[in-house]
C-alpha cells in the first residue's frame, strides 16, 4: 500500500514560528520577572520600616457553602498585622445551606472587627460579583481588599498591599501573590502549583517590570473604595470578573501592580472534574471579556498596554492554536503522512524551543524554591498531559459559548476539609 504523502511545509512554518513568538516574548517576560524578584526583596526591606498612617480598610469574602474553611479564613484575617480600629471583615453570606452563617456569627459575637453580611432571600447564589456589589453600600472605609472564602494570608499581606496602595498614587490596585495550600495533595495538584507559579512570575511580575501592567487575581487585593463606587462595582455578567475589572482600571487611566512578597495560601481542586469544570468557567469568562472590550483596546493611550492585554486575553487561543498544530504534525509525521520539502534545520528549532519553554518554567519557580528533581520530572509530564487539556477546555468553552449559547451562571469550586486531605 502506497503511503500518501502531503506537504505540509507552510504548516510547520506557522506552527514554529508561532511556538517562537510565544516562547521568545515569555522568556522576555521571564527575565523582567526575576528583575522583579530582586527589585521586590528590597522593596519589601523598605516596607517592613515604612512607618505610614494606615487608612481604613474593608476586607470583603463572599462565602457561599463554605463551612469546611471560612473559620480558618476568618482567623487568617483577625491575625493580619494591620491597625485594629482600622479593619473590618465583612463576610458576605451568599444563600449558604451549610453551617457558614452560623460559624460566621460566632467570630462576630466575639470581635466586633467581624461583620456578617446575609444576602437578602431570593438575592443569593447568583455569583461572586453579585455578592461583592451588595456589600459595597456596607463599606466605609477607604479601602476595599478581597479575599476568597479558601485563604490564609501571610500576617504582613494585607500591609504590604496597602502600603504600596498609598505611596504610588497612580495605583488603582494592588494584587499579591497565591500559593497552594495542598500543592502535593495529587499529580494535579503539582500540575496546578507549577502553572499557577510560572504564570505569576511571567505573567504578573514579567508584565509589570517591563509594561507596568498585571491583572487582578479575584483574591489578595486592594482597590481604593471611591475608585471601586465610580466603576460601578462590579460586572454581574463576567465569569472572570478580575479580568473585566482589571480592564477598566486601565481605561481609566490607572495601573495595577503586582508584588510577590504579600502572600496568601488557597485551596486548588483536587479532583480532574472540579478542575475542569473551574478551567472552563475562566476560558467563558475570558471570552466574554474579549468580546466586551477588544474595540475599546487600540483607542487605549498606551498602545503597549493595549497589546500587552490584547496578548493575555488572547492567551488561551494562542496557546490553542500552537498546541492543535504541533499535534496534529507530530502525529501525521510519525505515521509518515508529511513530506517537509523545506531547507533548514527547522526540526532542531521546534525542539529548541520545548527546551526553552522547560527552562523558562525551571527558573520561574525557582524564585520560590520549588526546582526540584521530581518538579523537573513533573514539568515534562506536564507537557504532555496537562498543557494538552487545554484543547479540550477551548474547544469545549467555545461550543458552549457559541453553539449552544448557554447562560453564564457561576459554578463554586469545591472545598475541602484541609486538616484531614492536605499531605
Amino acid at each position: 500500500m502506497n503511503v500518501l504523502e502531503v506537504d505540509l511545509s507552510a504548516l510547520f512554518v506557522v506552527a514554529v514560528i508561532l511556538i517562537w513568538f510565544m516562547i521568545a516574548y515569555q522568556f522576555v517576560l521571564t527575565v523582567f520577572g526575576y528583575i522583579n524578584y530582586v527589585r521586590s526583596i528590597k522593596e519589601k526591606i523598605l516596607a517592613d520600616e515604612s512607618t505610614i498612617d494606615f487608612p481604613s480598610c474593608t476586607i470583603l469574602i463572599p462565602a457561599h457553602n463554605e463551612e469546611k474553611v471560612i473559620g480558618d479564613t476568618v482567623q487568617a484575617m483577625l491575625a493580619l498585622n494591620y491597625p485594629r480600629e482600622k479593619l473590618r471583615v465583612i463576610i458576605i453570606n451568599d444563600g449558604s445551606k451549610d453551617q457558614t452563617e452560623e460559624i460566621v456569627q460566632r467570630f462576630a459575637d466575639s470581635d466586633d472587627r467581624v461583620i456578617l453580611f446575609n444576602v437578602p432571600k431570593g438575592e443569593g447564589g447568583k455569583g461572586k460579583s453579585r455578592a461583592l456589589n451588595l456589600a459595597i453600600p456596607k463599606v466605609q472605609s477607604e479601602i476595599v481588599a478581597v479575599y476568597d472564602a479558601d485563604n490564609t494570608p501571610d500576617p504582613n499581606a494585607l500591609r504590604y498591599l496597602v502600603t504600596q496602595l498609598i505611596l504610588h498614587k497612580e495605583l488603582g490596585a494592588v494584587i499579591g501573590k497565591f500559593r497552594s495550600i495542598n500543592k502535593n495533595a495529587t499529580l494535579l495538584n503539582r500540575f496546578i502549583n507549577i502553572e499557577t507559579l510560572s504564570f505569576q512570575s511571567m505573567l504578573q511580575a514579567g508584565r509589570w517590570q517591563l509594561h507596568k501592567v498585571a491583572t487582578l487575581p479575584g483574591t489578595n487585593y486592594v482597590m481604593w473604595t471611591h475608585l471601586l463606587r465610580s466603576l460601578n462595582g462590579w460586572d454581574e455578567e463576567a465569569l472572570t470578573e478580575d479580568s473585566e475589572m482589571s480592564i477598566r482600571l486601565y481605561e481609566e487611566g490607572y495601573k495595577i501592580k503586582f508584588i510577590p512578597y504579600a502572600i496568601t495560601y488557597e485551596q486548588e481542586p483536587q479532583e480532574w472534574k472540579v478542575w475542569l469544570k473551574q478551567r472552563l468557567r475562566w476560558v467563558r469568562g475570558n471570552n466574554y471579556v474579549i468580546s466586551k472590550f477588544w474595540k475599546d483596546l487600540p483607542k487605549f493611550e498606551s498602545k503597549r498596554v493595549a497589546f500587552d492585554l490584547l496578548y493575555t486575553l488572547s492567551l488561551y487561543y494562542v496557546f490553542f492554536v500552537a498546541m492543535i498544530i504541533s499535534d496534529i504534525l507530530f502525529v501525521v509525521s510519525a505515521v509518515g503522512l508529511v513530506s517537509m520539502s523545506l531547507p533548514g534545520p527547522y526540526t532542531i528549532v521546534w525542539m529548541m524551543a520545548f527546551v526553552l519553554f522547560i527552562f523558562e518554567i525551571i527558573l520561574t519557580i525557582s524564585y520560590d524554591e520549588e526546582d526540584t528533581f521530581k518538579n523537573i520530572f513533573v514539568i515534562l509530564l506536564m507537557y504532555f498531559s496537562y498543557c494538552q487539556l487545554w484543547i479540550y477546555l477551548v474547544l469545549k468553552a467555545s461550543y458552549i459559548e457559541f453553539i449552544k449559547k448557554e447562560k453564564h451562571t457561576w459554578d463554586k469550586t469545591v472545598r475541602f476539609d484541609v486538616k484531614k486531605k492536605v499531605k
